[in-house]
């Protein structure tokens, strides 16, 4: 149809939530539009360890790339989001983690509107998920709590695929005492520890993502209409409302050579853009939104002084230390071998057991810097409080890597070190105004010097970890670039040519005060200054938190989709 009362831009956690919730009432009209393709019978997609397969330069993602990064070398990383209804959900490696309550207050006490703290936004993080049995019925026990768990329709669980490094896991971490706190459960609201066994977006083996859990059970209502494989290329003008320009129609096209369409929204545009933090601020520039002069400088007319749009943009540098194990039980075979996977894949296909079932990762966990550490002495603590962490570690029971070549031999254990309460700052910027050219992503990595050296401190304490005698007979020493690198200059040297994106961009079109001259959209996801138009995804985040960024777009957008509902009535 040529007017909806709500047009909502992009398939993912948050469009795909908006979409389901605003449908539930048969008087809301709504379109979809997903540039990207269906999720529907995309092996990749659905099977929960061939998620690494799913990017980057494939079909079902948006194949960016940074700007060179002059912390890193000056290297041009990958910087791969979801184009395939679900987005990034569709495509990511499902770790469900919520950050702690304190991460919540933080947005409260930042925006001023104490709805975003976590006694007021706890019931959308139980309406989102919930736990389901492991795929081979394995007793959770001792390894989750399901009272911090909820009822919603994104089913989370534990690995259903047994590895070696569970117990072992378990057992360095028990034995350690304090200083690596085990967790049976980090939704908890504390957000530190070492989990036993990593919770997933995964239910009865296949990925639970955005599009299988809120789209698909809605396809079937009248008042929604889904519209797949075409790009918003921005928003029109469509006058003003007491004064402030409204954005009620969409432009959009399948390619770059095709006729642009048009879709007027009654009510409001939501974007929810899939790529959040690339694809929400290019299409707030592209209609006009954004730094004046800037805009100018790309012969686009600012309709909407917004200097904030495209700017603060934070992301968590992940880096791979791999060990040698002396057990042929890892998956690197699996990896390598194209007979062994071929079976894997249809073993998986007819009773959803083995290996596939899992993603690659087995366990996680959050840890923060010493309180005295030097790394403090001229910078502010930047994470959001004692229970939240200052990096992560992410374990594999092989060798992990998505843009790094696997080794033709050997067996591996992989430690992902992440900085998960970063200090750089990057941003996104236009390169052109055709919609169709790929922004400038600059993400900023290791732009501070205390990003290097938490890194460092993530690399040490991960050592550190591996030589408790639990992992004893198994790891048999370090290897690769990081693996090699002994004093404290070699180390940061070899992060700086090995870290990479975890895939968790944020805050390009950040909340505010509602009377605050700097940020995005207020407190209710409205555009600062606009009529019409509305911001639901992680591009709203007015800090980084330390967890994956999943969850909390799904409680942004279940909280969000409530607003919406109010205020239409």
């Amino acid at each position: 149809m040529d007017v909806y009362d709500f047009v909502i831009v992009g398939a993912g956690a948050g469009g795909n939530v908006i979409a389901a919730r605003l449908t539930e009432d048969p008087r809301f009209s709504v379109l979809l539009i997903e540039a990207g393709i269906s999720h529907e019978g995309v092996l990749p997609v659905e099977i929960p360890f061939l998620a690494p397969t799913s990017f980057p330069n494939t079909s079902v993602t948006w194949n960016y790339s940074t700007t060179p990064q002059e912390g890193l070398n000056q290297r041009v990383l990958p910087y791969p989001r979801g184009r395939v209804l679900g987005g990034s959900t569709s495509i990511n490696f499902m770790a469900y983690t919520r950050g702690s309550n304190e991460e919540f207050d933080r947005w409260a006490a930042i925006t001023k509107d104490d709805g975003w703290s976590w006694k007021n936004v706890e019931i959308y993080y139980l309406r989102n998920s919930k736990l389901v049995p492991r795929a081979d019925n394995q007793s959770c026990a001792g390894l989750v709590n399901p009272a911090d768990h909820g009822f919603g329709p994104v089913d989370v669980s534990l690995p259903g695929f047994p590895t070696e490094i569970d117990g072992r896991f378990v057992d360095a971490s028990k034995s350690s005492g304090s200083q690596f706190p085990f967790s049976i459960d980090l939704n908890s609201g504390n957000a530190l520890g070492f989990e036993g066994v990593v919770q997933n977006a995964i239910g009865r083996g296949a990925r639970s993502s955005s599009a299988t859990a809120y789209l698909e059970p809605a396809l079937n209502r009248s008042n929604l209409h889904v519209l797949i494989e075409n790009t918003v290329t921005k928003l029109i003008s469509t006058g003003s409302v007491k004064g402030a320009p409204s954005f009620r129609k969409v432009q959009f096209a399948p390619n770059a050579t095709a006729p642009y369409s048009l879709v007027t929204a009654r009510k409001e545009v939501i974007l929810s853009a899939v790529f959040p933090d690339v694809g929400t601020p290019q299409i707030l520039l592209l209609s006009g939104i954004g730094d004046k002069d800037r805009l100018r400088a790309l012969d686009i007319e600012p309709l909407l002084d917004l200097p904030d749009v495209g700017q603060h943009l934070k992301d968590h540098p992940i880096l791979a230390n791999y060990w040698n194990v002396s057990s042929n039980n890892t998956y690197d075979d699996l990896r390598r071998n194209t007979t062994l996977i071929e079976a894997a894949i249809a073993q998986w296909q007819t009773n959803r057991t083995g290996r596939l079932v899992d993603s690659p990762v087995q366990s996680l966990a959050f840890m923060r810097v010493p309180a005295n550490s030097r790394i403090f002495d001229n910078v502010t603590d930047p994470s959001a409080g004692p229970h939240s962490g200052h990096f992560e570690f992410l374990f594999a029971d092989g060798y992990g890597a998505v843009s790094v070549p696997q080794p033709p031999t050997g067996h591996f254990l992989t430690v992902f070190s992440a900085v998960v309460a970063p200090t750089s700052v990057g941003s996104i910027k236009l390169a052109s105004s055709d919609p169709f050219d790929n922004p400038l992503i600059d993400p900023g990595f290791f732009s501070t010097e205390f990003d290097t050296l938490v890194m460092l401190e993530a690399i040490k304490t991960a050592r550190q970890f591996m030589a408790l005698p639990a992992w004893g007979g198994l790891v048999s020493g370090r290897f690769g670039p990081v693996g090699d690198a002994e004093t404290d200059e070699e180390i940061i040297a070899a992060a700086r040519v090995s870290v990479e994106t975890i895939y968790h961009p944020v805050s390009t079109a950040r909340m505010s005060p509602r009377d605050a001259s700097w940020g995005v959209v207020d407190p209710n996801l409205l555009v600062k200054g606009a009529s019409g138009l509305r911001v639901v995804d992680a591009s709203v985040f007015p800090t980084i938190p330390a967890a994956h960024t999943m969850a909390l777009v799904y409680i942004v957008a279940e909280r969000a989709a409530e607003l919406i509902k109010r205020t239409w009535d």
